[in-house]
């Protein structure tokens, strides 16, 4: 049986995790953790999440929660997640980071971290959203130069990091097909008289409002056409799946960094 720590145990992210914990086979939540004098640590993580008593009350000290558990969930932020990281790597315990909003050098700090352990990294763990991962690339290689590409998603008011690591990833995806540098040609911003498109630019539209769980679209826009790529997420519910499937398959895993595209078998 997978032993299975989730961090970030009482909020609403941490309710669906737990949730798909214990109805997915062969796991066990062991663990749950929150930050230290949140107002739910000491209670039942199973009835704070809605599922029942679980006899698992949310702790605030990770490495005593990582004592009886083999893959923590982070779900969290990037500066708590990196922290996790060098507890879990100094315990040789496996993640499942669906945290989003890291900067390249905090994707180094977690890739030199997976020299150590098995990281399954994601920005988006919905399978749907995978699919639509490798969907853009064959559209891009396809439509190539003659269509310009513009990235646009929404989400809940709440949400922090702006353009979600969804779109980034998208973009990501998209200029590396067409050969482009993303960090290059994404443009995040057009206000007044900032001249004509370039042909080469991503453009990255964020809008946040409401309890928008989340909708990327892509777009290619050519003359007299265009393509339209749409993922729209209608609850959390199916992220948590897709980070319980992710632990099922990280057993066995070697030390590295992996996503969802490995998850999926789709690379």
């Amino acid at each position: 049986m997978l032993k299975i720590a989730v961090t970030g145990a009482a909020g609403r992210m941490g309710s669906f995790l737990i949730k798909s914990v214990t109805e997915a086979e062969g796991m066990e939540l062991a663990a749950a953790i929150d930050r230290q004098g949140h107002p739910m640590v000491g209670q039942d993580a199973g009835l704070i999440a809605g599922c029942g008593a679980l006899g698992v009350n949310i702790g605030d000290d990770l490495e005593q929660a990582l004592q009886v558990a083999d893959v923590l969930i982070d779900f969290t932020f990037p500066e708590v997640t990196l922290a996790n990281a060098v507890i879990c790597a100094r315990m040789h315990k496996m993640m499942v980071i669906g945290s989003t909003g890291f900067t390249p050098e905090q994707r180094q700090q977690l890739a030199d971290t997976a020299n150590n352990i098995a990281v399954m990294l994601a920005p988006n763990m919905s399978v749907g959203v995978n699919a639509c991962f490798k969907l853009l690339k064959e559209a891009a290689n396809i439509l190539g130069e003659d269509f310009d590409v513009e990235v646009v998603e929404l989400h809940h008011n709440k949400k922090k990091d702006s353009p979600s690591g969804t779109a980034v990833r998208m973009g990501e995806v998209v200029a590396d097909a067409l050969g482009r540098d993303y960090n290059k040609v994404a443009n995040y911003h057009r206000e007044g008289m900032c001249g004509e498109r370039s042909h080469e630019e991503i453009g990255m539209q964020t809008v946040r409002g409401g309890d928008i769980v989340g909708e990327h679209t892509v777009y290619f826009i050519g003359m007299g056409e265009r393509i339209e790529i749409t993922h729209r997420a209608m609850s959390r519910a199916m992220f948590a799946r897709g980070a319980a499937r992710a632990c099922q398959w990280l057993q066995g895993k070697d030390a590295g960094m992996y996503d969802m595209q490995d998850v999926l078998e789709l690379k």
